[in-house]
């Protein structure tokens, strides 16, 4: 087995303690971290192994990607000045028109963005299974091997049409049976539940908005059933809450609740507009929250509680978000929003930049339920592990390495890698050629611009 010494770095652990080493080692060996600490790797670690120098770079846990909609990557740039309901509107049809070839040319190309951003594990959550359109999961698990990340997966679904009081179309929509009996099947198929897996599989109905609450019940009993989590967007406009309290005469949070949707087996994307009643239930029942500052500002969503959630011992990962609604598709670049919006909400000192670096790796671990094997770097965890450059001219000096990254630009990479296997090298992608990912999804997009 190689083993790989990585030397001379700042290393931030994100352990629970915060260990970091200023000049400090990470040692890798069969898709492990083997060793972590001080000064040079001891000898015999070092003898026969792959040396890198990481002189004037910060390495940290892989960051964990808790929430996106990679087929978006096909649809960036429109409605640009729209909120979440009137966004939603003007893309559904479109996106109706998704199949498993397009889906996988997007994807790829979003994961190939978000690996170059520091991201080793990719939260996705699918909800649009237009009638003939192919094995869209497969699609995505195959463009994850592609990149080499691995891939937490939701097979989503909608079954609240227009006609029924919902947001979407009819023609974009399910029945409740087919979207069960379909995420039956991409968990059969596709989900790992070993240690080291590459693939798991979750399941998702999309919104509170677009699904009807026997879909929720159900979906929620199913996933149970087959020992996998649960995953939905909640409570991220002001429009869902009046929407939830017209047509449930409940918020999203006690809506989700009465359908068996608060457990420490599942995460809500956003939280936006959680009041205090909320955090509580969510603190008391382990529910997890997918933060995504960037598209929250980009719909004008507002600024999720953060500070408060924390304080509550509520799990919070990081997301990106749909590439339609965060242009950027960078992971790395949300520790910096995280930290700067949540001080917009709160105050200079309640979001330091190693809370922003802990939410992106730990706490996303703990949202997706792999504390265990990712999110920090310790002897025995996966080898998931970013190597950032932050001594060229736009961080040389700076006087804290974690600060170049969740205040400054955002650094490149001279290495990442996914299970002990480098995926990007010295800011370029080494798994897939990139201008070819580049060309496909150009492609695509005009594609599916077509269709319409």
């Amino acid at each position: 087995m190689t083993r790989t010494v990585i030397e001379n770095a700042h290393v931030a652990t994100v352990d629970a303690v915060g260990a970091e080493y200023a000049g400090g080692h990470v040692v890798m060996e069969g898709g492990r971290i083997i060793a972590v600490g001080a000064g040079r790797a001891p000898d015999p670690l070092r003898e026969g192994a792959e040396l890198v120098d990481a002189r004037g770079c910060l390495v940290t846990p892989g960051l964990i990607n808790t929430h996106h909609h990679l087929y978006q990557w096909l649809t960036r740039g429109y409605a640009q000045d729209s909120i979440l309901f009137d966004w939603l509107t003007a893309l559904y049809p479109l996106w109706a028109r998704i199949d498993a070839d397009l889906t996988g040319a997007g994807a790829a190309g979003a994961m190939a963005v978000l690996a170059r951003s520091g991201c080793t594990t990719v939260g996705d959550h699918h909800y649009v299974f237009p009638h003939g359109s192919g094995d869209i999961v497969g699609a995505l698990v195959e463009s994850a091997s592609t990149v080499g990340v691995r891939l937490h997966a939701t097979r989503g679904s909608m079954d609240l049409g227009r006609s029924q009081g919902g947001l979407p179309p009819d023609f974009a929509v399910e029945t409740t049976d087919a979207a069960l009996r379909a995420s039956q099947e991409a968990v059969e198929r596709y989900h790992d539940p070993s240690f080291d897996a590459m693939v798991r599989i979750a399941i998702a109905p999309c919104s509170p908005f677009s699904v009807t609450a026997d879909l929720l019940r159900e979906a929620a009993v199913l996933a149970r059933s087959l020992g996998v989590r649960l995953h939905t967007h909640a409570s991220e406009t002001v429009e869902e809450d009046a929407y939830c309290i017209e047509h449930f005469g409940r918020t999203p949070t006690q809506h989700l609740e009465e359908l068996g949707w608060l457990g420490d087996d599942v995460w809500m994307a956003h939280g936006v507009h959680l009041d205090a009643p909320a955090i509580e239930r969510y603190a008391a029942t382990g529910t997890g929250v997918a933060h995504c500052p960037s598209s929250n500002a980009r719909l004008a969503a507002g600024i999720a509680p953060v500070r408060a959630l924390l304080d509550a011992g509520v799990p919070v990962g990081l997301g990106v978000d749909g590439s339609a609604s965060n242009e950027s598709g960078q992971l790395g670049a949300e520790i910096r929003e995280a930290v700067l919006m949540n001080r917009l909400r709160t105050g200079s000192e309640s979001m330091s930049v190693r809370d922003g670096l802990r939410i992106a790796t730990m706490g996303g671990a703990r949202v997706l339920g792999r504390q265990q094997e990712i999110g920090s770097l310790e002897p025995g965890k996966l080898a998931d592990v970013a190597v950032w450059q932050v001594d060229r001219v736009e961080h040389a000096g700076i006087l804290d390495p974690v600060a170049a990254l969740g205040l400054g630009a955002l650094p490149p990479l001279k290495r990442l890698y996914v299970g002990g296997r480098a995926v990007v090298e010295d800011a370029t992608l080494v798994t897939a050629d990139e201008a070819r990912l580049a060309r496909e999804v150009a492609a695509a997009s005009v594609a599916l611009a077509e269709r319409l």
